[in-house]
């Protein structure tokens, strides 16, 4: 099974070593590895050069983008920088981030499930955090969620769902839409990966808005959207999350990122998730 990986990396010199080390000493290797230098300021490029120069398939791509964080777009525009540069010949993409360490498996449990059966679209492991000497998991989202720093995909899974979209909620907008195709998700909780920075650090104070305005993109509808923003601002512990979420989804003009029978399978999909976990 051929594997290519795409690595988005804004100034990640702390990490960015330690991540390519991972990948490059697992079990079965990727056939490419494309890191994106996204407009970085410090010694990133240094380091994917020095691992371009001693690894024929690493290869370095500088992308000149805006320095304002932009969650899920600017993420999403890196990495279509890097996937232009890659031809066609893989079975698996990866979009991975630049601050995590894969146990050396990983990639060959990936494509083991994905070999198991062709109905798996996406996969991957878990994100977990040092706290006190001691790797937790990155409790953000349900065990059924693939984080969006880790994410594998069939190469039809993804041109099914249209690739990724670039903006915030990509990385649960592009399950939902792999489900409405028909596809699996697969979550492995064997694969524990350590993630070496909290997620959304960047851009934090304004998350919650942009989350409610995600939903609305999505065609949640208001009261899943109550719902959820109320769950993410419990695992917050912030009321002031929950308020911004409902400010960010009020606004009436919206750039739908879903069709109208797209946006009803969605809600269905998620009253259906819903009922589940309350029986």
């Amino acid at each position: 099974m051929i594997i290519y990986i795409v690595i988005p990396a804004h100034n990640e010199e702390a990490y960015i070593e330690k991540t390519l080390d991972s990948l490059v000493n697992q079990s079965l290797r990727p056939a490419r590895i494309v890191v994106v230098n996204d407009n970085s300021t410090d010694g990133t490029q240094t380091i994917i050069d020095a691992y371009s120069a001693k690894y024929s398939f690493i290869e370095g791509v500088s992308n000149v983008s805006s320095e304002v964080h932009a969650p899920g777009s600017k993420v999403i525009n890196a990495f279509y920088k890097g996937y232009a540069t890659l031809d066609s010949h893989y079975d698996v993409i990866c979009k991975f981030d630049a601050d995590l360490i894969f146990p050396a498996n990983y990639l060959e449990t990936v494509a083991e499930v994905f070999k198991s059966s062709e109905q798996v679209g996406i996969a991957g492991g878990f994100c977990y955090l040092e706290k006190k000497g001691e790797w937790e998991l990155e409790d953000l989202t349900g065990k059924d969620h693939i984080r969006g720093a880790l994410k594998s995909y069939r190469k039809s899974c993804l041109h099914d769902i249209g690739g990724l979209k670039k903006a915030m909620g990509w990385d649960t907008l592009d399950e939902l839409l792999a489900q409405y195709h028909g596809w699996e998700l697969r979550t492995l909780p064997s694969l524990k990966v350590k993630h070496l920075k909290p997620t959304a650090t960047a851009y934090a104070k304004q998350s919650g808005y942009m989350q409610g305005a995600a939903f609305k993109r999505m065609r949640y509808g208001f009261l899943l959207t109550m719902i959820a923003a109320m769950k993410l601002a419990w695992k917050k512990k912030s009321f002031t999350y929950f308020l911004k979420c409902i400010q960010g989804f009020l606004p009436e003009k919206q750039n739908y990122l879903v069709s109208p029978s797209e946006g009803n399978f969605i809600r269905k999909l998620r009253w259906r998730n819903i009922r589940k976990k309350l029986l």
